[in-house]
């Protein structure tokens, strides 16, 4: 058995390396779309920042409030989210909090964008399902590191390989709950929808969709949790943000750095969890 354990070690499959020249074909052939992509997704976060660090800070923190607590008609969530909000003015991260949440906006606003459709595809259609299925395995489960070293390579040092990565990351989520919420339509449903005349179109915008609306939902905030949760792995390479203070603390074995920053990320993670939850689905 030795013999054939070193035979099968010997004869290793070069997957990594067909991977590699995967990567170098991509970087040789096509370097000037990756840098067209890359420019314009670098535009578009650095448009954001500007936009939101333009307000003042404080003034910023009461419009937000404001916002959450009038979408959930709740003035104890848009109290919670001013208090939350100036604490981490108080500490001193709302520039990297503005950085972090213009990256979690756009991640999600693409995954969303590219999500929904496709989960809405694989509802319709089961043999595209069962073909995206384990590639939504294999983008959930890699190690991140693995596809950050290529997203790397192609779109170069900076918020663009963060911002990609966080999409393999975080598209699996909406996918995954947009085709459940589509495929758990009641029967009844899409046979009164069909008695009434109704179109293909129809029967999804004014059956299906409004139906899976809570999945879609749920979704959507899969997706920006697990945005936030990349933040991190962002700013490893070049992304600015509160992963950029957790990993200059975890550098220097900064301690209070490392949990205020930290802090700051929970905070952020819970106030978008609370305001893009559906309206009236409870605290």
């Amino acid at each position: 058995m030795d013999g054939l354990s070193e035979w099968f070690t010997r004869h290793k499959l070069p997957v990594g390396d067909w991977v590699e020249h995967g990567v170098d074909l991509l970087n040789d052939h096509a370097a000037g779309l990756f840098d067209l992509i890359a420019d314009n997704l670098e535009i578009l976060i650095e448009g954001l920042i500007d936009i939101l660090q333009w307000f003042p800070p404080v003034a910023l923190a009461v419009l937000l409030a404001l916002f959450g607590g009038a979408l959930h008609r709740s003035w104890k969530l848009g109290l919670i989210m001013l208090l939350a909000l100036l604490f981490i003015l108080n500490q001193g991260y709302w520039e990297e909090t503005t950085e972090t949440l213009a990256l979690v906006i756009v991640a999600t606003f693409i995954c969303m964008l590219l999500g929904v459709p496709l989960g809405v595809a694989t509802a319709h259609r089961s043999w595209l399902y069962t073909v995206v299925r384990p590639v939504l395995d294999l983008m959930q489960t890699i190690p991140t590191f693995a596809y950050l070293i290529p997203t790397l390579i192609l779109f170069g040092l900076g918020v663009v390989p963060g911002l990609i990565s966080t999409i393999i990351f975080a598209i699996p989520a909406p996918i995954r709950l947009t085709h459940l919420g589509i495929v758990s339509v009641p029967r009844n449903l899409i046979e009164a929808g069909d008695a009434f005349g109704a179109t293909r179109q129809q029967l999804l915008w004014k059956v299906e969709i409004p139906h899976a609306l809570p999945n879609i939902m749920a979704g959507l905030t899969q997706c920006i949790m697990l945005s936030l949760s990349m933040v991190v792995i962002a700013a490893l390479v070049g992304a600015d943000g509160l992963g950029e203070p957790v990993v200059r603390a975890l550098n220097t074995v900064n301690i209070a750095q490392g949990f205020e920053a930290g802090l700051a990320i929970v905070l952020v993670a819970i106030l978008l969890d609370r305001v893009c939850r559906r309206p009236g689905a409870g605290d």
